[in-house]
C-alpha cells in the first residue's frame, strides 16, 4: 500500500514526558553571543526553569489576510440557460474574502521586534499579537524573507519586553534535548520537549529556497509557526516552521530554522527590510559516483562546477568548469545546497578562500563574492537576449489547474517570436520545467541554468503547454 506524507507548515488551523532519575551534566553556556561559564543542569527541572524564562517572551499571533478571487460564476454568466435554472443575478468579476490564521512568535529585542515565519506573518493585512501576560497589540510588518520562511513584525509596547537569547545552533547536537514553545491549534504557552533527531535537512518543502533544517521530536503541530525550540540552557537554537505529516498533526518529525540562519535574515530585515545574498556565478551539481570519478575525486563530498557565468566572481577568481569546491570560508563543503547557503550568507564584497579540487589536485582561491539580486537583474538580460523570454513564478491558481509541486516549474510571461524559444513553438502562459534534466525550481533557479548558456548551444527545454496540458521535450537552439 502505498502511503502519501504531506508536509505542513505549522501555522492555522502532549504533555511533558517525565524526566526520571537525577542526571548532571558539565556544559560550556552560549559562546555566542555571551562569554562560556561552566553551569550544571538537572534534568529533572531542566525543562521547568527553561519554560519559566522563555514562556513571557513568546507570542501568540493572529493574522487577517484579504484577498480578491475569481467569481467562480463568471463563465456561466452570459448563458441564458445556467441563469435561467439557477437564477443567478448580475455578479462582479472578482469578489473579496477574509482568511484569518494563527501562529507564534517570539521577541528578540527590548524595541518590540518579533521573529516568526513567513507564512504566518507575510501575507497578512492585518496583525494581531497576545503576549504571554495578556497584553495585546496591534503590530507591522518590517520585513520578510521567502526563501527561508522567516519574517520580523514589530509592536510598540508600552515598558520592557522580556526577550529571547539566541544559542550557535551549529553546536547543537543529534540527541540532545531541546524544548519547543507556542500556540498549537490556539493553546497558548504550550511546552513540549523532545531531541534533535537530526541535522541538515534540506530540500524538504521548497528545493529552491535556503534550507539547513534542524529535525526534532518535540511534539509540534499547527500553530507552533514561528515559535521557538530551545536547548536546555535556554537559548532559542531554531523557529519551528515545518512538520511532516500524513494525518495534518504531529508525527514525530518536525523541522526547524537554525538560529545561525535566522540571526542573519533577522538582522537583514531590521536593517533593510529584505535580505541580501551573496553571489559566487557559478551552476553547482551535487557529486554523484559517476562525476566523482570524471572530477577525478575519490569521494562525493563536494559541489561539481557544472559551468562558470562570464564575468562573475567565479571566474574573475579563476574557478573553471569541472573543479569541485570541497571548503567555502574554512568550512568543508559536503555538497551543493551546503554550498548555496554558505554563499547567500556570506556579506557582498567579502573574499572568502575557497578550496577546489582540479584534475584531482587540491589547490586554493581567493573570490569576492558579488550581490545575487543585482546580478539576477543583469543574467536576466542575458536570458532575454539569448532566449527571447522572460518569466514569472507559477500561481497558486496554476499548480492546482495543472497539479504542480510547490516551486516547480516558472511561467512565460513574454516571448518574441524571432527568439529561440518563439522559433521552437513556445507561447506566454506556456511552463517551462525543466532544462537538460535540471529541473527549474523558480525565477533564480532560472536564471542560473540559463545564464551560462553558449550562442548555438543545443538544450532540451521540458515544458507544459498551457493550452492542452500535454508535457515533452523540445530542442532549443540558443541565439
Amino acid at each position: 500500500m502505498q502511503i502519501k506524507i504531506r508536509f505542513r507548515a505549522l501555522y492555522k488551523i502532549n504533555s511533558l514526558s517525565l524526566l526520571t532519575g537525577l542526571l548532571f551534566l558539565s556544559f560550556s553556556s552560549p559562546a555566542f553571543p555571551a562569554a562560556e561559564k561552566e553551569k550544571r543542569i538537572d534534568l529533572t527541572t531542566a525543562v521547568i526553569q527553561v519554560a519559566k524564562q522563555n514562556i513571557p517572551a513568546v507570542a501568540h499571533i493572529e493574522v487577517t489576510e484579504r484577498q480578491e478571487v475569481e467569481n467562480p460564476f463568471q463563465p456561466f454568466e452570459n448563458d441564458p440557460f445556467f441563469r435561467r435554472f439557477f437564477n443567478i443575478p448580475q455578479m462582479p468579476r472578482k469578489f473579496k474574502r477574509e482568511l484569518k490564521g494563527i501562529g507564534s512568535g517570539m521577541i528578540i529585542d527590548t524595541q518590540g521586534h518579533i521573529l516568526t515565519n513567513h507564512h504566518v506573518a507575510g501575507g497578512a493585512t492585518k496583525i494581531e499579537v497576545l503576549l504571554a501576560n495578556g497584553d495585546r497589540y496591534t503590530a507591522k510588518l518590517v520585513g520578510t524573507d521567502p526563501k527561508t520562511d522567516l519574517a520580523v513584525i514589530k509592536i510598540a509596547a508600552k515598558g520592557t519586553l522580556p526577550h529571547i537569547t539566541f544559542g550557535d545552533s551549529d553546536k547543537a547536537e543529534v540527541g540532545e534535548w531541546v524544548v519547543a514553545i507556542g500556540a498549537p491549534r490556539g493553546l497558548d504557552q504550550t511546552v513540549t520537549q523532545g531531541i534533535i533527531s537530526a541535522k541538515h535537512r534540506r530540500g524538504i518543502s521548497d528545493p529552491s529556497s535556503y534550507q539547513d533544517f534542524l529535525q526534532t521530536d518535540a511534539a509540534i503541530n499547527p500553530g507552533n509557526s514561528g515559535g521557538p525550540l530551545l536547548n536546555l540552557q535556554g537559548q532559542v537554537i531554531g523557529v519551528n516552521a515545518v512538520i511532516f505529516s500524513e494525518s495534518g498533526g504531529f508525527e514525530g518529525i518536525g523541522f526547524t530554522i537554525p538560529s545561525n540562519i535566522a540571526i542573519h535574515v533577522t538582522q537583514a530585515l531590521i536593517a533593510h527590510g529584505k535580505v541580501e545574498r551573496g553571489w559566487l556565478g557559478v551552476d553547482i551539481r551535487d557529486l554523484t559516483p559517476e562525476l566523482a570519478k570524471t572530477a577525478r575525486v575519490v569521494n562525493t563530498n563536494g559541489a561539481l562546477v557544472a559551468d562558470v557565468v562570464k564575468g562573475g566572481p567565479a571566474e574573475k577568481a579563476g574557478m573553471k568548469k569541472n573543479d569541485v569546491i570541497v571548503g567555502f570560508g574554512g568550512k568543508a563543503i559536503a555538497d551543493s545546497a551546503m554550498l548555496r547557503n554558505q554563499v547567500a550568507d556570506s556579506p557582498v564584497d567579502q573574499e572568502v578562500k575557497v578550496a577546489i579540487l582540479r584534475n584531482g589536485q587540491k589547490t586554493g582561491l581567493t573570490v569576492r563574492i558579488g550581490n545575487l539580486e543585482s546580478a539576477n537583474k543583469v543574467l536576466a538580460a542575458t536570458v532575454r537576449a539569448r532566449l527571447g523570454t522572460e518569466v514569472r513564478a507559477v500561481t497558486d491558481r496554476e499548480k492546482q489547474k495543472y497539479n504542480l509541486s510547490n516551486n516547480q516549474g516558472v511561467v512565460i510571461s513574454r516571448v518574441d517570436a524571432k527568439g529561440a524559444l518563439g522559433e521552437a513553438g513556445f507561447e506566454v502562459e506556456d511552463i517551462i520545467l525543466g532544462i537538460d534534466n535540471q529541473p527549474v525550481t523558480g525565477v533564480d533557479d532560472f536564471i542560473t541554468l540559463t545564464s551560462v548558456l553558449q550562442p548555438k548551444q543545443k538544450i532540451t527545454v521540458f515544458a507544459l503547454d498551457h493550452r492542452s496540458g500535454n508535457i515533452g521535450n523540445i530542442e532549443v537552439t540558443v541565439k
